[in-house]
């Protein structure tokens, strides 16, 4: 009886060293991301030859603020070009854009933009050149290809339309954006 008690005094001391805490595990860290890691490019490149040329070059730099929100810059410059036997036209429109987008989904978004461009008016005889301000909201579709890189359509709106505008609502855009 008495080694029955001793048998279990010794087993209870030594279950209670057992599952004490070991004070050199130190916890793993997260490691901590580059800020270029959150950071995305892109933007738009249109063309289009013939009796009417347009070319439109509209980069964007973005950054991701949190998994689904991001904001960004960008600036635009289209170039167009219309000539036929009796008449020729041709100008440079050039601005700057911030926008802001949020991911609902895996690839659904949504966008608001400011956009601020300088532009040739032809409602005079010379032709002057005026500013335009516009603000675009819609949603977009995000199809990824490869780890870091998407194709990117969206379906914008002005709410802004002015006589100067040169968009017709709806807008559509279509993109590659890389890092994203």
């Amino acid at each position: 009886m008495k080694l029955n008690i001793i048998f279990f005094v010794f087993v209870a001391l030594l279950s209670s060293s057992v599952t004490a805490q070991d004070s050199t595990i130190t916890r793993k860290r997260a490691p901590k991301k580059n800020i270029w890691e959150k950071v995305y490019f892109g933007g738009n490149l249109g063309l289009q030859f013939g009796t009417s040329t347009f070319i439109d070059v509209s980069p964007l730099a973005g950054y991701k603020i949190t998994e689904n929100f991001s904001a960004g810059v960008g600036v635009t410059f289209q170039y167009f070009r219309y000539k036929d036997r009796l008449y020729e036209l041709q100008t440079n429109v050039y601005g700057a854009r911030v926008f802001c987008r949020y991911l609902f989904y895996d690839n659904l978004f949504g966008h608001a933009e400011y956009e601020y461009l300088n532009l040739e008016a032809f409602d005079y005889i010379v032709p002057r050149r005026v500013d335009v301000a516009s603000f675009l909201v819609g949603g977009g579709y995000i199809q990824r290809f490869g780890r870091n890189s998407a194709i990117v359509g969206m379906l914008l709106y002005n709410f802004t339309e002015s006589y100067y505008t040169p968009y017709q609502n709806p807008i559509i855009r279509i993109g590659v954006n890389i890092g994203l």
